[in-house]
């Protein structure tokens, strides 16, 4: 069997967990046919009833944002909404590759790319709702384009650099291990680990302190800590992110303080943002620089009340296999998983006991943020310490020098 047909074989079998006679719906760039064609044919091997793939195309992504006026680009038809929640509806199993050049939109005018961003946000509140609250199976993987992979070797040829990009792929997916399956079973005990000592301490906040970072953040009473696998609704376990490295849960929205700077270049809307610094009072972003993409990421901010809010907080060692490799990816899937990652945007409703089963308004009253959009950057490095705070504010290191204390 090639690497490219365990890949396959791994998605299908432990990212979405393919059940009898369940519906899947695969969304991904033209550029990952040769992955989409063995993912359909597993899928139906694993009695898949439906398997439906909605492709796009980079170049003419990058043609309608340029020439479609900005009326149209905040238009979301409601059958693209009806189709997206009849899968929702039938509990499909929804994967998302994705291949994109982090730079696809680069010199598109930035009210457009805001009108874009909302407008999805808004049409698609619902589903992200579901996908938030682990209603029904979902995973994310990567698959590289010659775009993304040149920006990540620019000395390589396009077939080169796609070569290697697949090739670290197939690494952070632990496709060299003799048995993938069993290596993501360990993975999944690893990190769960984490998530049992964090739980158990229960912390009542983090602080963070690192050059350029030093905030405070406190935790929803009833927060939970997360990590690798989940379950849907129905109880079948799944992986929804392919490569994970990541332990997580939501801050309490107003209870953020201090000013925190990005390690890693984050990639949004077709664009990069990178050398930002955000300073948070009560939990809301009051202030914000960046020396690249500063007017993406005001637009960002800008998307809605609760852009300007964390939704997530979540926790990678520095000395960790994607972060060992030494590669910026620009791909926030593979970069927030070598790296500490905080949220800008909506909160996960399983960060809270009982939140799968929560509607927003009762999340929101918890503690959780709100928001149409969910946007990771990196601020982890080997720099960063993180103490967890209890009721009495004596301080515990849980990270030091950027890896784990406990």
């Amino acid at each position: 069997m090639t690497k490219l047909e365990k890949y396959a074989s791994l998605l299908v079998e432990v990212g979405l967990n393919v059940q009898k006679n369940q519906r899947v719906s695969i969304n991904a760039s033209a550029d990952v046919l040769p992955l989409i064609r063995l993912v359909t044919e597993k899928a139906y091997e694993k009695g898949a009833k439906d398997v439906t793939v909605k492709l796009k195309d980079d170049k003419l992504s990058q043609l309608h944002a340029e020439n479609k006026s900005l009326e149209e680009l905040s238009r979301v038809p409601q059958w693209i909404i009806d189709e997206r929640m009849y899968y929702s509806d039938e509990k499909a199993a929804f994967l998302s590759i994705t291949s994109s050049s982090p730079e696809l939109l680069k010199g598109v005018d930035s009210e457009k790319l805001q009108a874009m961003q909302i407008s999805a946000g808004k049409a698609f509140k619902d589903y992200s709702n579901r996908i938030q609250s682990d209603y029904h199976s979902w995973c994310v993987a990567g698959y590289p384009s010659a775009e993304w992979a040149k920006l990540v070797f620019p000395d390589k040829s396009d077939d080169e650099a796609v070569d290697a990009l697949l090739d670290l792929i197939y690494y952070t997916m632990r496709l060299d291990e003799e048995d993938p399956v069993q290596a993501w079973k360990e993975l999944d005990e690893s990190l769960h680990e984490k998530v049992d000592i964090l739980n158990d301490r229960h912390f009542h906040a983090l602080r963070y302190e690192a050059p350029g970072t030093d905030f405070t953040m406190k935790l929803p009473e009833k927060h939970l800590w997360a990590g690798a696998s989940s379950e849907d609704s129905n109880g079948v376990s799944f992986m929804a992110n392919m490569p994970t490295e990541e332990v997580f849960t939501a801050p309490e929205k107003t209870g953020v303080n201090g000013y925190v700077s990005n390690t890693k270049p984050l990639s949004y809307g077709g664009n990069i943002i990178d050398g930002f610094k955000l300073t948070f009072k009560d939990g809301k972003v009051v202030d914000y620089s960046a020396e690249r993409g500063e007017d993406v990421l005001k637009n960002l901010l800008d998307t809605d009340e609760g852009a300007r809010y964390l939704g997530e907080v979540a926790l990678v060692p520095d000395d960790s296999p994607i972060s060992n490799t030494g590669t910026l990816f620009f791909n926030t899937l593979f970069d927030e998983n070598a790296s500490c990652h905080i949220a800008l945007g909506s909160a996960y409703g399983f960060s809270l006991d009982g939140g799968k089963d929560m509607s927003r308004e009762e999340l929101s009253e918890a503690g959780l943020n709100d928001s149409i959009t969910h946007v990771d950057f990196m601020i982890g490095s080997a720099e960063l310490n993180i103490y967890g705070v209890d009721a009495e504010g004596r301080e515990t290191p849980i990270f030091v020098k950027g890896n784990w204390a406990i």
